[in-house]
């Protein structure tokens, strides 16, 4: 027996967990029409093979026809889902590991013009900023008909084998009831906290007489709206022994905060360059004053922590949900004693501001999360030996070193610089982005334990390749920045990566334009903004760094607003010419009419990157495809077979930036699924 603190099991109820490690509710939007079916079971049955002691599905399980789900969220109000549950909680279950599911009725945290178009409802008229719908205020029949979803919903949960449920009461619509910001009712469900409970009350007494006492049911809050006129943690503390009284509750799953703006669920949801576990202490505090079972999950995202928050007493379960994304097999791995080989999460936030932003969970540095019917964690071995030159030590030649690696092949990289990284080691340079450096470190571990030689320092050539007598070549070189863009003056303007290598010195008055949208813009504006200058981001868009997505965006904004930032949306810088000291920059608009033009001492661009493919086109003439990659190969999960030239050398492919401008996760990607069948 481990003496581990996370590797004891714990009862929970009548249910034996078999560590005290758990990923705590989540949607990561792949339900098929509302159902759990073939990717959904796969993500979460690959979790439990590798050795999580609970999965709890369905962050936001819509109990009702009048809550839909903003994003691809599960339909529990369908009879039809019961089957689709039984095969995900069977699948779970087979691999050991228990599973629950969260029930909610988002409330005013929706649209109206979502689904059946149905009016959004909640104890008072006060529009949600995050989802902007105006609720229509709950009547005595919308709340009595909302009760009987939460027990239709709790018993089609139990019919289809969940270990359990929790409910949802953090800016949902049974929080809705709780604070006093949002809840305008008179009695009995308004005005004093007794009358705010009452519906969490009547929702669990209807469920409780559906299941049984037997059956396992939690509660997932919030004990701190950290608002003014909001639930106090006075409140919290109350409604927390309140809860633990009623004896309907067997856990509680505690969080602080708000979530009804992107900055308040940022700090719920703390990303990358914000505090680790920043409310495990009031989780702890809950617990000592219940004495009930605690989870707990909001950036828990290494193993260290997760072992304190469980060894000091705070949480029974601690959630590393995140962290799971990015590596499945995080309890394999502290079993097995190879904790130096858990794939570290880095905060950067891609799998919920992609799912908020309408698209579906992915892990930035783990291209098969969310794709595990088609793409391994566990690489297999090759039948037949090769040997691999790459070109580019960024992450998408790291990932084809380290899958190639893995294969068992032989492996040379050889590299410009004098470390690894590339456009990722610079954009770690800014303290809010450090943590992306492990997507590098990791990767070089991996790498060095695989056997994989790294040469740098060293500029390829095409005869330094071919040296080499490759099997497979593959370029990934990126690209560097594209500033040649406008009508005229492209010599007088300057790259956001000279800004934030500081190659170059920030100007006083300082244009960044933006026509990228994603982190290098709002990370140079920064690093100007902070010197005392005056900086304005100018972007043709309609909203600012729509790649960078909602969460990221909350950090840059507190920043760059309390400093002498202005923000343009809509304009386009057309030209620059150069006056004495002055930069006059001429401005227009795709929406027309518009030339003006503003001075200042800098001009900065933001444009993406314009491949580094010199070396590829040299050496495509000699390999055996002429650089082609199937397609449908690739897509299919087959080995690329393409012969345009029989007298070539090699095979030779181009991955990441070195194709064309995209992100870290698609450069990940493009290695993993391309090497996986070399």
């Amino acid at each position: 027996m481990s003496n581990d603190p996370l590797l004891q099991p714990y009862q929970l109820k009548h249910l034996t967990l078999r560590n005290r490690i758990i990923m705590t509710s989540h949607e990561p939007a792949y339900p098929e029409e509302g159902m759990p079916k073939g990717r959904y079971i796969a993500y979460h049955a690959e979790r439990a093979k590798g050795g999580v002691a609970m999965t709890m599905t369905a962050g936001s399980a819509a109990v009702s026809k009048d809550s839909p789900p903003v994003f691809n969220n599960l339909l529990v109000y369908k009879d039809e889902v019961v089957p689709y549950i039984k095969d995900l909680t069977d699948a779970v279950h087979e691999h050991g590991a228990a599973i629950m599911i969260q029930l909610t009725h988002l409330g005013r945290r929706t649209r109206w013009d979502k689904a059946h178009w149905l009016p959004v409802v909640s104890p008072s008229h006060n529009r949600e900023a995050a989802h902007r719908a105006f609720p229509k205020k709950l009547e005595d029949w919308d709340i009595e008909r909302i009760i009987k979803d939460y027990a239709d919903a709790a018993e089609r949960m139990q019919a289809g084998g969940m270990d359990g449920i929790e409910l949802q009461a953090y800016g949902h619509l049974m929080d809705q009831f709780w604070s006093p910001l949002t809840n305008d009712l008179d009695g009995p469900y308004g005005g004093s906290l007794d009358n705010r409970l009452q519906f969490a009350f009547d929702v669990l007494s209807a469920i409780r007489q559906r299941v049984g006492n037997e059956f396992i049911v939690g509660m997932r809050y919030t004990g701190d709206e950290m608002m003014d006129r909001g639930l106090s943690p006075e409140e919290g503390f109350e409604i927390s022994r309140r809860l633990t009284e009623s004896g309907m509750v067997d856990f509680l799953n505690v969080v602080r905060g708000h979530i009804d703006t992107d900055p308040g669920l940022t700090d719920v949801i703390p990303i990358q360059g914000m505090a680790n576990s920043p409310h495990l202490d009031f989780a702890g505090d809950i617990r000592a004053a219940t004495g009930m079972p605690v989870f707990h999950a909001a950036k828990i995202p290494d193993v260290a922590t997760a072992r304190h928050a469980v060894a000091s007493g705070k949480v029974d379960l601690v959630g590393m949900t995140r962290a799971h994304l990015t590596d499945p097999h995080i309890v394999r791995k502290i079993i097995e004693k190879r904790e130096e080989q858990i794939r570290p999460c880095v905060g950067a936030n891609y799998c919920l501001d992609r799912i908020y932003q309408g698209g579906e969970a992915l892990c930035l540095h783990n291209a098969a999360s969310g794709r595990e019917q088609t793409m391994p964690h566990d690489i297999p071995k090759a039948t037949t030996k090769k040997k691999f030159v790459i070109v580019g030590a960024g992450p998408a030649g790291l990932e084809a070193a380290r899958v190639a690696g893995e294969r068992g092949h032989e492996v040379v990289v050889l590299e410009a610089a004098n470390v690894p990284g590339g456009q990722v080691r610079l954009t770690a340079q800014s303290e809010r982005r450090k943590e992306m450096i492990s997507i590098i470190d990791w990767r070089m571990a991996e790498c060095e334990r695989l056997g994989v030689q790294f040469k740098f320092n060293t500029w390829a050539e095409a005869d330094d390749v071919e040296a080499e007598n490759p099997d497979v070549v593959i370029i990934a070189t990126g690209g560097l920045p594209h500033t040649d863009v406008l009508s005229r003056g492209n010599e007088h303007v300057i790259s956001t990566w000279d800004i934030i290598s500081g190659d170059v010195k920030p100007g006083k008055n300082v244009l960044v334009f933006d026509d990228a949208g994603d982190h290098a813009g709002l990370q140079a504006a920064e690093i100007i903004a902070k010197t005392g200058a005056k900086v304005e981001i100018m972007t043709p868009d309609r909203a600012f760094a729509p790649e960078v997505m909602a969460m990221n965006l909350v950090p840059y904004m507190r920043t760059l607003q309390a400093l002498d930032t202005t923000f343009t949306v809509t304009y386009r810088l057309d030209a620059v010419e150069k006056d004495g000291a002055t930069l006059k920059a001429h401005i227009g608009s795709d929406y027309g009419g518009i030339n003006q033009v503003r001075e200042y001492d800098q001009i900065i661009v933001n444009h993406g990157v314009i491949p580094l493919d010199d070396i590829y086109f040299e050496l495509k003439p000699h390999s055996i495809n002429l650089g082609e990659m199937s397609h449908d190969q690739l897509i299919n999960g087959s080995a690329q077979s393409v012969v345009r030239n029989p007298d070539g050398r090699y095979q030779l492919f181009r991955i990441g930036d070195a194709v064309a401008t995209r992100n870290t996760h698609a450069a990940i990607y493009d290695a993993l699924r391309l090497v996986k069948d070399l």
